[in-house]
Formats: C-alpha cells, sequence, structure tokens
C-alpha cells in the first residue's frame, strides 16, 4: 500500500511537467505568446473604462498608442474634467501631463502600487505590462475558463526585480493564448485583485478578450471595467512619439 501511495505521489507531481514535454512549449514561452498576441509590433487603441462603486458608476474614454510592452502614450478624451490629461511610458518609467495646470509630473516608485485615475488598475499596471523576463515562471496545471481550456501559470518575482506583487497566477488558453485570468498576490501571499478576460471576439484582426474586469478581492461591489471601442496593430509608429514634449500635444 505505501508503494503505491508513493506512485501516486510521483504521478502527480509530474503531471505538469509531463504536459509541456508533450507539448514541448516552456511557461516563459507561454506569457511570452500571450504578451505578443496582446500587444502586437505596435497598437492603437480607442477605449473606454467604467469605475463601478456601490453608489456610483463614472465613465473615462481614451486613446492609447503603444510600442510593445516598452512604450505607451495615453491621452483621457472624456469626461471634460479630464480631458486632455496624457500618460506617457518608457520602459519602467511613467510621466503625467496635466494641462488645467500646465505641469508635467514624473511618477516615483513610492506613486506605483496608487490608483490610476480613481480605478482599480494601479500605476504599476500601467508600467509593468510585461513579466515574460522579470518573473519565474512554473505551470501548475490546466483548467478552464468559459469553455477554453487553460494554462494555469504561477509567476514569482526574479530577486533582482523591483515589482509590487509577491505572485502572479495566470489562465492563458491553450490554443489562441488568451489572457482570460490573472490574480494578483501581495507578498505575503494574500490575493488583492482578480482580471477577468470577457466577451473575446476579433479585434484589430485578432481574437482577444473585448472586456477586461479588474476585481478587488476585499472591496466588495468595486470593479473597474475596461472595452475596446476600436483596436489597430501593426501600423508604423515611431519611438519618437513618446516623449513628454509630444505628449503635451496629444489630441
Amino acid at each position: 500500500m505505501k508503494y503505491i501511495r508513493f506512485f501516486s505521489i510521483l504521478v502527480l507531481l509530474s503531471s505538469a511537467t509531463m504536459l509541456l514535454a508533450q507539448e514541448n512549449i516552456s511557461p516563459e514561452e507561454i506569457i511570452k505568446k500571450m504578451e505578443d498576441n496582446r500587444n502586437g509590433l505596435t497598437n492603437q487603441a480607442e477605449m473606454k473604462m467604467t469605475i463601478v462603486r456601490p453608489d456610483w458608476t463614472r465613465e473615462i474614454t481614451m486613446k492609447n498608442w503603444g510600442i510593445g510592452n516598452d512604450y505607451g502614450m495615453t491621452l483621457i478624451t472624456a469626461p471634460a474634467r479630464d480631458k486632455g490629461m496624457a500618460f506617457l511610458k518608457r520602459k519602467k518609467e511613467i510621466w503625467n501631463w496635466q494641462p488645467s495646470i500646465d505641469r508635467v509630473v514624473k511618477l516615483p516608485p513610492s506613486m506605483m502600487m496608487q490608483s490610476w485615475m480613481g480605478s482599480d488598475f494601479t500605476n504599476d499596471d500601467l508600467v509593468n505590462q510585461s513579466t515574460a523576463d522579470d518573473f519565474v515562471h512554473e505551470l501548475l496545471d490546466e483548467e478552464e475558463i468559459d469553455g477554453r481550456l487553460c494554462y494555469k501559470i504561477k509567476s514569482i518575482p526574479k530577486e533582482d526585480v523591483a515589482v509590487v506583487w509577491g505572485s502572479i497566477i495566470w489562465w492563458v488558453s491553450k490554443v489562441e493564448y488568451l489572457e482570460l485570468k490573472v490574480e494578483f498576490y501581495d507578498e505575503d501571499d494574500y490575493l488583492v485583485n482578480t482580471m477577468l478576460g470577457k466577451e473575446v471576439k476579433n479585434i484589430g484582426g485578432k481574437l482577444l478578450p473585448s472586456r477586461l474586469e479588474m476585481i478587488p478581492a476585499e472591496e466588495e461591489g468595486h470593479m473597474t471595467i475596461v472595452e475596446y471601442i476600436a483596436l489597430k496593430f501593426d501600423e508604423p509608429l515611431d519611438e519618437k512619439l513618446f516623449s513628454v514634449q509630444r505628449m503635451k500635444r496629444l489630441r
């Protein structure tokens, strides 16, 4: 009986390794494929963000330009009180242009966990959009999300990398490499946020979740929804666009 139990344990421990070995793909490659699919070489988007609270909701519309994971620019187009505000991301740094006070602010590391535009997304979510190189990835299992079989992968930050999360767990669809569910944990392994990718459809020539829901673990009735209005991939964008000077002139 002891031998049978020992053999069963070995089978369970090796199951995740066998899954990857059979398909000849590493968890690092899965995360990289997911990020490449999500971002493209370049991307241009129009989006609506809805901040949901127990007693009120607020809508923000925006335009976004990006080159891979390294460069990003966001222009707020509504509501009127925020219109013209812009954000610039270059690698791990982020700037905010506030036209109402004619001021550019560079966000310090201490502000990375603060809310972005009053939503359930953080400033860090804008900066650290890539985990392929900064984390160590481990396949945990396979699970089904909304009818799609997914790789379940745990990512733990490397010791020399400055990130705010203690770990991240991903559910990435096996066929299309879609980001269907993500759980964010703090350094004490407590769940902080869950992001869900919903309403998968063709956007900009790619099959992607058209709706993202960020849900805090300990704030009942709080949620932020991001919906794509339009999306284009792989059209030429010059890195010179991503400068503080150009950020001030976005329209």
